[in-house]
């Protein structure tokens, strides 16, 4: 199974080759934004966004409240599973 997760875009770390660096609870991670850029848009117009990660790669925009959301559920798995 694959596991895509909410991360926030906090740093362009080189945007010819489209990668910045994205908070994904408190780790940061770098990550390539070819995925979620639209024609002619930069990395650093996307500064502060939230997208889902999943290997390296942001595979699409989220809203706050959606990653808020999913961390929250995400939380709660981490910890019925260190209970059980």
């Amino acid at each position: 199974m694959c596991l895509g997760v909410p991360g926030r875009i906090v740093e362009v770390v080189d945007e010819r080759r489209r990668l910045a660096r994205v908070d994904i609870g408190g780790v940061v991670r770098e990550v390539s934004l070819a995925c979620v850029l639209e024609d002619g848009q930069r990395c650093a117009d996307l500064l502060g966004a939230w997208v889902i990660v999943h290997v390296g790669f942001a595979l699409s925009r989220i809203d706050a409240a959606e990653a808020r959301c999913t961390l929250a559920l995400l939380g709660q798995l981490e910890g019925d599973a260190l209970s059980g």
